[in-house]
C-alpha cells in the first residue's frame, strides 16, 4: 500500500504547450536557454580546471591548496547558475535536450498523443518542428498547419 502512495506522489501533470504560447514565449527560451548554455560552458571550464593539477613544488603547496579550493568554488558557482536556469525552464515544463547545441523539448498535444516541439536556440525561429514522444529522440518532423494552427483543445 505504502509503495502506490510513494508513486502517486511522484506523478505530476505536464503542462501541454499550444502554438501561440509558445511563439509568445519564444523571446523568454532564445534568453533562458542562451543563459544555460553559457552556464553549461562555464561549468566545464570549471571542471577542466579541476582536473588540469600542475606538478606541486613543496614550496607552492600552500599556493596550491588555495587555487584548488577556488577553482572549486568557481565550479560549485557555475554550477548553481547552470542549476537556477535549468530549474526555471522546467519549472514550465521545457526540458533541455543539449546545453551546447541550445535545443530543448516543449510538450504538446497532437491527435490525443502527447508530442514535443522541438526548439533550436540558433535557429532563425525558434521551432525547427515536432516529435511524438515515442519517436527515436533525434526524429524531427517538419512544420505544418495542424501543428501550428489553432489550439487543440486539452
Amino acid at each position: 500500500m505504502k509503495r502506490r502512495r510513494e508513486r502517486a506522489e511522484e506523478m505530476r501533470v505536464l503542462r501541454l504547450w499550444d502554438w501561440d504560447e509558445v511563439t509568445k514565449a519564444l523571446p523568454y527560451f532564445h534568453s533562458v536557454i542562451g543563459s544555460l548554455r553559457e552556464h553549461w560552458l562555464e561549468l566545464r571550464n570549471a571542471e577542466c580546471r579541476l582536473e588540469r593539477r600542475p606538478d606541486v613544488v613543496a614550496s607552492s603547496r600552500r599556493q596550491e591548496m588555495i587555487d584548488e579550493t577556488s577553482r572549486q568554488d568557481e565550479r560549485r558557482r557555475a554550477e548553481e547558475k547552470f542549476e537556477d536556469a535549468l530549474g526555471e525552464l522546467n519549472a514550465l515544463d521545457v526540458y533541455l535536450l543539449d546545453p551546447i547545441g541550445g535545443f530543448v523539448l516543449i510538450p504538446f498535444r497532437n491527435k490525443d498523443e502527447l508530442a514535443w516541439y522541438v526548439f533550436d536556440h540558433f535557429a532563425k525561429d525558434g521551432v525547427i518542428g515536432w516529435r511524438y514522444h515515442q519517436d527515436p529522440i533525434d526524429q524531427c518532423r517538419p512544420l505544418d498547419d495542424a501543428m501550428i494552427g489553432p489550439a487543440t483543445p486539452s
